[in-house]
């Protein structure tokens, strides 16, 4: 053999070592901050050897730069919070239609997920209204266009009206009722309050805790953390409070959900579409369920117990594409109607 074949031969194997080397990771574009995913990511790389490189961000700014880096980008799958971000990458054409055996088998709830496969949930959060047991009785409001009563004056507390949880709430109830009714809705939301909105999820319900207000509107999440806080204030605060799961009698309650899809032009979209895999199997859900408060999208895990004590509840059916739909008409009723 020749010296001109054996370097040839030696710098085609230093290629193929290379390859395989830069195949054995993924790259995730991330929104999702919760430490409890650390582990499932570190989970999927014992199981498989792949790597995962978390590249941290907010989701605008996040689907921003996949639009600059366009086919150059190294990300391969992509994670929100809100899953009107992820039907908006792929309106930008940002996501591949993604499926196999594996995934068609977790049987993800059809309003969960994007009906080409664009984006899949992971975990869910139901919208609630949490009240306070002192001052209210849990029959005395039923749907979240009760909040809109006169009798509520002074009483309702909510989170500003731009962060994603408000907007895709409101677009939700756009889908549901139609613009018009949806800005009447506001207008009596926002007369309702009982202070500027201000703070997260869990400043609402701690404000229901002491009297700022009566009613409050947040995650079911946020609710299961305060239940299982390793603080005796936080259980507290939870044990003065109750959970009303809206519109039972009609449409359901409003879902949203922590979701992912394969990026269009992901250079790892083998190890993308497994790590996507590995997101629903049902050990990736029991840790959404138990390390987040969260609700598993596979319907063979089930959640933590401290939220099944809350009840069972339906789900709207409408998919949640739809907020990406109806957000532009959201932020301008929010916007006309003063709920900042």
């Amino acid at each position: 053999m020749s010296v001109k074949t054996i370097i040839g031969l030696t710098v085609a194997f230093g290629a193929l070592t290379l390859t395989s080397a830069h195949a054995q990771e993924v790259n995730v574009y991330n929104s999702r901050h919760y430490n409890t995913d650390r582990a499932i990511y570190d989970s999927f790389t014992k199981a498989t050897g792949i790597k995962v490189n978390i590249i941290e961000g907010n989701h605008d700014e996040l689907i921003q730069r996949l639009k600059s880096e366009g086919a150059s980008s190294p990300a391969d799958l992509f994670i929100t919070v809100d899953a009107g971000r992820l039907a908006a990458a792929a309106k930008e054409g940002l996501l591949a239609p993604t499926t196999s055996p594996t995934l068609e088998a977790v049987k993800v709830p059809a309003n969960l997920r994007a009906p080409d496969g664009a984006w899949w949930g992971l975990s869910s959060r139901a919208r609630v209204i949490v009240y306070s047991l002192d001052r209210v009785k849990p029959d005395q409001i039923k749907t979240y266009e009760d909040l809109a009563k006169p009798e509520w004056k002074g009483k309702v507390l909510t989170r500003s009206g731009t962060h994603p949880y408000s907007l895709a709430l409101t677009a939700s109830m756009i889908a549901a009722n139609g613009e018009e009714k949806t800005e009447a809705w506001v207008k009596g939301l926002v007369a309702n309050l009982a202070r500027p909105p201000q703070g997260g999820d869990t400043d609402q319900i701690k404000a229901v805790a002491v009297g700022e207000g009566d009613v409050a509107l947040a995650n079911t999440y946020y609710v299961g953390k305060l239940i299982t806080s390793a603080k005796a204030e936080d259980r507290a605060v939870a044990a003065k409070i109750g959970v009303i799961f809206p519109n039972q009698d009609d449409r359901g309650t409003h879902v949203n959900l922590s979701g992912a899809g394969v990026v269009k032009t992901a250079p790892h979209a083998e190890n993308a579409r497994k790590l996507l895999e590995h997101l629903l199997s049902p050990e990736a859900q029991r840790m959404f369920a138990d390390g987040n408060m969260e609700f598993p999208v596979n319907p063979a895990v089930q959640p933590h117990a401290e939220l099944t004590k809350l009840g069972s509840f339906k789900q709207a059916a409408v998919n949640a594409a739809s907020f990406a739909e109806f957000t532009p008409q959201a932020l301008r009723v929010m916007d006309r109607a003063g709920w900042k």
